[in-house]
């Protein structure tokens, strides 16, 4: 059976979207997958990625947070 571990979830304060990380790892062996899953009103939005992508991907995103003013 595949294994889904949460990770993470929290709420987006502007729209209020909820974002939830999982890890997927398969029953039959693999590479674990990272799911990312936005949930906006009824509408939901799925990505597994890679760990070389979601490295990336949170390396990008951290690079942009660190430019922000923080309020």
């Amino acid at each position: 059976m595949t294994q889904l571990t949460p990770l993470a979830q929290f709420t987006v304060p502007l729209g209020g979207q909820s974002i939830e990380l999982q890890q997927i790892t398969f029953e039959a062996g693999g590479m674990p997958l990272l799911r990312t899953r936005i949930r906006e009103k009824s509408r939901f939005t799925i990505f597994d990625i890679d760990p070389l992508t979601a490295q990336a991907w949170g390396e990008s995103l951290l690079a942009w947070a660190q430019t922000q003013p923080r309020d």
